[in-house]
């Protein structure tokens, strides 16, 4: 596309294919009759066309959240990233925006993360909103250098409507090794500096910078510490506050070698000091055990909250997938907090809540009492989106069972015996794709309560499930023939469920 200053707009109709060219498209809220497109989910953020993977660069602003994700706007598989743009005011319906960052001569636009400076450091203009990415060079690496991934910024001065590149990029150049990328960026007050955290090989590597243009490197992390089956991306170190006490945690993304196969996030709680992070223990502990939440990292400029969103995919499929026009979507935005349990803090997850605010009205079930229970019996068919929310007394084993006319399942529920979770998705439906895709994934339980909660965000082609309070998280996606409209439970026993909650989707704004 030509850049707008070397237009010549000299009709009303070439003004008027202009204007639709970037008017913002919708991308949420979709119709729920038989029309819609197969497997577009209606509660995650899609592209319109075009394949997308890792979120980045995502900052709040103003009362608006951005959303820059890795996108290939030409073709539904990986290809030649840019920065594609979405916005929201409510983390749920999202309106996609022109493309906000294309490759340039250092390179394609890999990962990275945004900032709003505040203070006018980098000298762009007070509130600046400057965006820290990766270039890759297709052609340094081609030739066999390694120096082929260096990192960039840019700023916007219109609240990321448009972007300018640093005329001195890079600003940090590559020190000679493969997989030096996806930035994270965030100020340290204490210190009035930058901290980058940046993926090198296998491992993280801090920088500091007072203007976001010249960086020096602080510290390494993680050579011989955590899951090490594939290379490290995507990092971010958050603090946090517990009882008190400020912990940090750092995110580290793993392709290949999560828990349950491909790619993964890991991470690990401890202390930053401005220069440093030290682990509390090196025991390997993961954000969620399902095997379709790769890539998440927090919003910039939130304050106190917390707020992640991944990529809901696992590169050992996501270029196979059954799509057509556009592959891969997002998983809903998640609020994270820590919770120490006996001597060790663990990162909990929940959905923000302004997911429920989507919804209409709960049909409440109180006192469940059955092995057997069709949910669907007693509410409308499942159509598209809903949440189900059930609690129960004591922890025995059961599963929800959403099925559809074709015989389709996918599973998720409770063994007491192993103490895990799980989805199954060994008979969803399209599964060819990939050799690997139909199994059962498995997390962990780490609460002891006898009292277990449960929540399932389902999509058209997703679940998501969070349990005892966001202690144990799985995500994974299917692609049914048609949409599942059954949802049932079953145990092997007699099971009390106290409260059981279903909330449908009523559309977006």
């Amino acid at each position: 596309m030509m850049k707008l200053k070397e237009m010549k707009l000299t009709s009303f109709l070439q003004r008027m294919i202009l204007l639709m060219l970037f008017i913002p498209v919708t991308v949420m809220a979709q119709d729920n009759g038989t029309d819609r497109e197969p497997h577009r989910p209606l509660i995650h953020f899609t592209p319109k066309k075009g394949w997308m993977n890792d979120p980045n660069g995502m900052v709040y602003y103003n009362g608006t959240y951005h959303l820059f994700f890795q996108h290939n706007p030409n073709e539904p598989v990986w290809g030649p990233m840019h920065w594609g743009h979405a916005t929201s005011t409510d983390l749920v319906n999202w309106e996609e925006q022109p493309i906000a960052l294309y490759p340039d001569a250092l390179g394609t636009i890999f990962s990275g993360s945004a900032v709003i400076d505040v203070n006018n450091t980098a000298g762009f203009g007070k509130n600046a909103m400057v965006a820290i990415y990766t270039n890759h060079s297709h052609t340094i690496e081609k030739e066999g250098f390694d120096t082929y991934e260096t990192q960039g910024i840019a700023y916007s001065l219109d609240e990321g409507k448009t972007w300018t590149k640093y005329k001195g990029n890079p600003v940090l150049p590559n020190p000679r090794i493969r997989d030096f990328r996806d930035p994270k960026v965030m100020w340290y007050e204490p210190a009035q500096k930058w901290i980058m955290t940046l993926a090198t090989l296998d491992h993280i590597t801090f920088y500091s910078s007072p203007d976001l243009k010249s960086w020096k490197e602080e510290s390494k992390f993680g050579k011989n510490i955590g899951a090490h089956g594939g290379v490290w991306e995507c990092p971010d170190l958050i603090p946090f506050t517990v009882d008190g006490k400020q912990v940090w945690v750092l995110i580290v993304n793993l392709n290949p070698g999560g828990p349950n196969g491909g790619s993964a996030t890991q991470y690990f709680v401890g202390d930053f000091d401005g220069s440093a992070f030290k682990p509390f223990d090196t025991q390997i502990r993961w954000m969620d055990y399902g095997p379709d939440n790769y890539a998440g990292v927090t919003w910039s400029n939130t304050g106190d909250r917390k707020v992640l969103i991944g990529w809901m995919s696992n590169w050992q499929y996501a270029n196979v997938v059954p799509t057509k026009n556009w592959r891969s979507a997002t998983t809903i935005a998640r609020e994270l907090s820590v919770k120490k349990t006996g001597h060790q803090y663990l990162v909990v997850s929940e959905p923000v809540k302004e997911l429920y605010t989507t919804f209409g009205k709960s049909i409440v079930l109180k006192n469940i009492k059955a092995g057997s229970f069709d949910v669907t019996k007693k509410a409308e068919k499942l159509d598209g989106a809903a949440i189900l929310k059930l609690t129960t007394s004591n922890a025995k084993s059961f599963n929800v069972l959403l099925s559809n006319a074709q015989g389709e399942e996918v599973v998720i529920g409770f063994d007491a015996k192993a103490n895990q979770y799980f989805i199954d998705r060994s008979k969803s439906g399209d599964t060819s794709f990939e050799k690997d895709f139909a199994k059962r994934h498995f997390a962990p339980r780490f609460s002891d309560n006898k009292e277990m909660d449960m929540t399932l965000v389902l999509d058209v082609a997703s679940v998501e499930l969070f349990t005892d309070n966001g202690l144990s998280v799985m995500t994974g996606i299917f692609f049914p023939t048609t949409p599942f409209t059954n949802i049932k439970i079953q145990s092997p026993e007699r099971i009390v469920i106290q409260e059981l909650q279903l909330s449908r989707y009523k559309g977006g704004n």
